[in-house]
């Protein structure tokens, strides 16, 4: 029996993106209701992760123009220009609103707001709290969302379907994983706020629960998945854990060394101004690889690294201005940073592709929006520069709660009944998992081969020939997917299902990935392809639509909004 709820409005996820949305709805309509579904307690969200700060001026050298060209440059000319613009110009004004609801921005000494620099940025502009900025975001904004009655809360509910009738969406099916039972929550609109699909790969500064589910959910909707083959490498994970070693670091002066004890970014002209180290995330990431073919990597069980070495800026201001970075690195690796090298190599970070959306934060499927990670607007184009995307989930957070909410105002119910059958049908298809001991797939090995298939094919540097590989791959992992074997038979708390579901909505992504990674002849930001090594603006200035199909992504393409910033050689 499938419970039943109704609400004005739905969004589907509890971080930076969901919460703001959902204060930014509440706010426009005090009668109406908001529920706010997440398939983790919000305060365990991944935006709680985020170490280096958040993006918008705040210095006297600093101005509207030079934040907006560094975004469009950064994105390496696929960004559209009216979203970048919107963003900058709203930026600041987010992040002082986030100050009233208590986040502790550092400050310096004359009262000012503290900002740090980060790759590819002509001046500091990152607003930073020490090194847990993303900790105190996520609080800042729960409990300023706990002052809303009409936020309505469903913590812990897996969200398996948007509910579309006569072509809105207007509502989720969800599994209550405490329960097991299924319901239909329903909204005259609904806001996608899920975040990345990180762990499609294998080694990611990720957490767990990103499996894409949001980007899952709107492309079996119908709406296309945009841009999916531009994921971001940040240069700096631990090995063997994929735990970030902010770009802050490099921002407070660190150095990147590699085995002979050089400060090898030097060399290759990825800097901004005599910074070497804070060149944009993909150059970076370049550099490294090509310092590991080189033979000049550290090696461990792991494999080949680098090293960020802090240990000029002394112990002070280490433990002024990154606290957290010494604690992982004493935690994680056993090493000081006060003494020693901290070991990283570049790991999976964040993905500019998703849910194809406008700069009102709404999808082709009229009722629907996104909002952060799960999205493509396209602010971050090619590239997302460091610290944009904290910034992002808050300004394009307000605009999908505003605009959801208006949609909402004028449009009527739809038929419960009909929904709910939907919901109901969707249940049975969740019940036939839950202990199937008749497929022959093991959700575990099916995992593997995907991650496998992905770094081999799509990773740091790409070509033809491994990205065939990687599209044939994963065509035929979606295809066994569909033959899982699942032992657990109970209804409360059963993990083993939760996975299998994930482990569905990856693998459609991944071949969404490889195959949009494909057809891209060339090389633009974080797609680096070893046969087509050069941008090609005459036929590849568009972005990627991937559209599901039964047969696998069909692949359609859609114009780039540029505006005064023309196309121009990438360089530092």
């Amino acid at each position: 029996m499938v419970q039943s709820s109704r609400h004005d409005i739905v969004i589907v996820g509890g971080g930076a993106a969901g919460l703001r949305a959902a204060i930014q709805a509440a706010e426009a309509n005090p009668d109406a209701s908001v529920a706010l579904v997440s398939k983790v307690y919000p305060m365990r969200s991944h935006t709680v992760s985020a170490e280096g700060g958040a993006a918008a001026i705040a210095r006297e050298d600093d101005s509207l123009e030079l934040h907006g060209f560094d975004t469009v440059k950064g994105s390496d000319f696929l960004g559209d220009q009216d979203v970048i613009q919107y963003f900058v110009e709203d930026a600041p004004r987010e992040l002082a609103l986030l100050e009233n609801w208590g986040c502790p921005w550092s400050r310096n000494d004359d009262g000012s707001v503290s900002t740090r620099a980060f790759g590819g940025m002509t001046t500091k502009r990152t607003w930073y709290a020490t090194d847990k900025v993303g900790f105190h975001m996520l609080h800042s904004l729960f409990q300023h969302s706990m002052r809303f009655p009409n936020i309505v809360r469903y913590d812990e509910f897996f969200v398996t379907k948007l509910l579309v009738e006569d072509g809105v969406c207007q509502g989720v099916a969800a599994l209550e994983i405490r329960t097991g039972e299924f319901h239909a929550i329903l909204g005259r609109a609904v806001i996608l706020a899920t975040g990345g699909a990180g762990k499609i790969f294998p080694f990611t500064t990720n957490g767990t629960i990103k499996t894409g589910d949001g980007m899952a959910l709107a492309y079996r909707a119908g709406v296309p998945l945009k841009d999916m083959e531009f994921v971001q490498y940040h240069p700096t994970g631990l090995p063997g854990t994929g735990i970030l070693i902010t770009e802050a670091a490099r921002g407070e002066g660190g150095y990147l060394r590699n085995n002979k004890d050089e400060r090898f970014l030097v060399e290759y002209d990825y800097g901004v101004g005599d910074k070497a180290e804070l060149g944009p995330r993909d150059m970076v990431s370049r550099a490294i690889i090509q310092e590991f073919e080189a033979g000049r990597g550290f090696e461990n069980r792991y494999g080949n690294y680098c090293a960020v070495d802090l240990r000029h800026l002394g112990e002070e201001h280490i433990d002024a201005k990154l606290p957290f970075v010494r604690e992982l690195a004493r935690t994680y690796i056993g090493v000081d940073p006060v003494h020693e090298y901290i070991p990283i190599r570049p790991v999976v970070h964040y993905m500019m592709g998703g849910v194809d959306t406008d700069i009102t934060a709404a999808t082709p499927l009229p009722g629907l929006y996104a909002a952060g990670e799960v999205a493509c607007g396209s602010l971050n184009g090619a590239n997302r520069l460091g610290s944009n995307s904290l910034t992002e989930c808050l300004v394009f957070g307000a605009v999908a709660g505003r605009n959801a909410m208006d949609f909402a105002r004028g449009s009527a119910d739809g038929d419960q009944a009909r929904l709910v059958a939907q919901a109901e049908e969707e249940a049975a298809r969740v019940e036939a998992l839950r202990g199937n001991g008749k497929g022959s797939e093991q959700i575990s090995s099916l995992r593997v081969e995907m991650n496998s298939a992905l770094e081999a094919g799509c990773g740091v540097y790409r070509e033809q020939g491994t990205m065939a590989v990687a599209a044939d791959a994963t065509r035929s992992i979606r295809q066994r997917a569909a033959d899982l074997h699942l032992k657990d038979t109970s209804k409360v708390f059963n993990t083993e299902v939760i996975s299998a579901l994930e482990l569905l909505n990856m693998v459609e992504l991944a071949e969404a990935l490889a195959v949009s990674a494909l057809h891209r002849k060339e090389s633009r930001g974080a797609h680096t392809c070893r046969d087509y090594p050069t941008r090609d603006d005459q036929n590849f200035l568009y972005h990627t639509l991937a559209h599901r199909t039964e047969d696998g992504p069909r692949l359609d393409r859609k114009d780039v909004n540029l505006g005064h910033w023309e196309p121009q050689e990438r360089k530092y």
